[in-house]
């Protein structure tokens, strides 16, 4: 099932785009599972990485599209979004929240499932590199792909990323379950590193963007195998 947002003002155009992934549904054989907002401000009100497509109006009354993409962003990196606008020139600035495409009003069904197709491959793509982390107050999905490294502790895990630290209950035990065959690697007890992000090693510790992570002699020689396989694959 692919979860889809309609943030659409405008209840002709609302009930448009329903219609339309109705129709898509039956000619491609997806299943959908539709929720509409009339404004921006009400999907960002307790947003929790609900959504794989987000179909977002630019133009609303309280919170506009871009602005509501912002916030969505700070939260969900992963979500693909769409916007409908009247106006093309939006497009450019789609390119900031890491928009996909957008779909000028008034809106042919044509044009609305190309834009479907890319944004419903661009999701399955993405759907094995991504991890949802429960935080505080919510959830964020993150790439894989972003993280530095997961550190222990206590009876958490905090996830460094390129966006920030991230902080979730949890024991590594599971989160390296989780990740498993990803390329990731125990450097000692307390980190579970990333070898994508491994600059180099000096002085017994891995260095990963600059910060030196100390390798545990119990598991120095296993770290060092799988970095020089991993660094081997890449070459090749």
């Amino acid at each position: 099932m692919i979860n889809i947002a309609i943030v659409e003002d405008e209840a002709m155009y609302a009930k448009q785009l329903q219609e339309f992934l109705l129709q898509y549904q039956k000619e491609n054989g997806e299943v959908f599972n539709i929720t509409v907002y009339s404004d921006g401000d009400q999907i960002v009100h307790k947003y929790k990485s609900q959504f794989d497509i987000i179909l977002m109006d630019v133009e609303m009354k309280f919170m506009d599209g871009m602005s509501a993409a912002e916030e969505i962003r700070k939260a969900d990196t992963e979500v693909v979004i769409i916007f409908i606008t009247n106006m093309a020139q939006y497009a450019i600035r789609g390119y900031a929240v890491d928009a996909l495409d957008y779909v000028l009003k008034p809106v042919s069904y044509f044009a609305f499932s190309q834009r479907l197709n890319r944004a419903i491959s661009r999701m399955k793509k993405r759907e094995q590199k991504v991890i949802t982390v429960n935080i505080k107050g919510g959830a964020v999905r993150i790439n894989i792909a972003n993280i530095y490294y997961i550190e222990s502790q206590g009876h958490n895990l905090v996830l460094h990323t390129i966006l920030g630290d991230y902080e979730s209950a949890g024991t590594m035990k599971e989160v390296e379950e989780k990740l498993q065959g990803l390329n990731f690697c125990r450097g000692n007890k307390g980190y579970l590193i990333n070898l994508q992000h491994v600059d180099g090693i000096q002085d017994g510790c891995a260095v990963v963007k600059g910060e030196p992570l100390l390798l545990s002699r119990s598991r120095k020689k296993e770290f060092m195998e799988a970095l020089t396989n991993y660094w081997g694959e890449v070459v090749k």
